[in-house]
């Protein structure tokens, strides 16, 4: 496991992160039966660790973080690098496990060959976690868009995606999201019980009406239809957050009017026709500075 340190080259705007200090480590102490003679003791956990999905690791945004799994997708640009180097003095050590894909069940199990359970991570020494998760179970954002572009032309101006599918994404966000998260959460307030757990919720993809076919190829009705469905992902997100006593950070009222359909320079989520990165409806270097000033503002409370 990797346990880096960062430097910070720039402040927000123009942002680069280089890793200066990394270190194979992993959490935790040895096993009390294991010979003195033979077993070394293990560096403490990172006092910083960053979790989560693309969202958290900022995929699509250039330049990945050196010597990460390219499966993951990390960047040195994601909120967690920003506020680690922010932060640097107060949490001097960090770890981003943050990778593209992830779903709650991959805090617990290997996600792919090689990549750990994100829970692995932490440790009694870590006094800070940060996170995006969620959206990835059910295949919550990919599904829904995907099956709302494939019926899109057919009638770009009515609501397709809402006839045909109903409430079935948000059931299963209800039904099955709420409470993976809650397990998760749980789960890492016990790997990390001195941590403080900030959840930071998904900004807009697309506006309150209308949206902007065919650079969305959302139909104009299904436009509020994907918006509610992420608003209840972000509902579920909050309350499992409370629930379990970690911080929760709304992006709603931040993000209103950076959505994927703002102009190229005020948008945050690059859409799926003429992204400037090099994944769709994720959040550009500009989103990941919004996502990392949102936080920066709870840790100041």
């Amino acid at each position: 496991m990797r346990r880096c340190q960062l430097a910070m080259l720039a402040i927000l705007t123009g942002v680069g992160m280089a890793v200066i200090g990394c270190a194979s480590s992993g959490p935790g102490q040895p096993s009390a039966s294991a010979p003195a003679s033979t077993t070394a003791a293990q560096p403490p956990s990172p006092s910083y660790v960053h979790l989560g999905d693309s969202y958290a690791a900022g995929s699509g945004v250039r330049p990945l973080v050196e010597d990460s799994d390219l499966q993951c997708l990390r960047s040195q640009r994601n909120f967690g690098e920003i506020v680690a180097a922010q932060r640097k003095t107060q949490y001097p050590t960090y770890l981003d496990v943050s990778c593209a894909g992830a779903a709650t069940k991959d805090l617990f199990g290997e996600q792919y060959p090689g990549i750990a359970p994100q829970l692995d991570a932490l440790g009694s020494a870590t006094k800070l976690v940060t996170m995006t998760l969620g959206g990835n179970d059910g295949g919550t954002f990919g599904s829904a868009i995907t099956a709302c572009s494939d019926v899109a032309a057919a009638d770009p101006t009515g609501a397709p995606c809402r006839t045909r599918y109903g409430s079935r994404f948000a059931d299963y966000i209800t039904g099955t999201t709420a409470p993976a998260m809650v397990r998760g959460l749980d789960a890492i307030r016990s790997r990390a019980p001195s941590a403080r757990v900030i959840v930071v919720g998904y900004p807009w993809l697309l506006p309150a009406a209308r949206g902007c076919y065919p650079t969305m190829r959302i139909a104009s009705g299904d436009v509020p239809y994907l918006r509610g469905v992420q608003a209840t992902l972000n509902t579920v997100v909050r309350r499992a957050a409370q629930q379990t006593g970690a911080a929760f950070v709304s992006m709603a009222a931040a993000s209103s009017g950076h959505d994927a359909c703002a102009a190229p320079q005020t948008r945050w989520i690059e859409p799926m026709v003429g992204a400037r990165t090099t994944i769709t409806l994720h959040p550009n270097a500009a989103g990941q500075q919004a996502l990392a000033a949102a936080t920066l503002r709870v840790l100041e409370r």
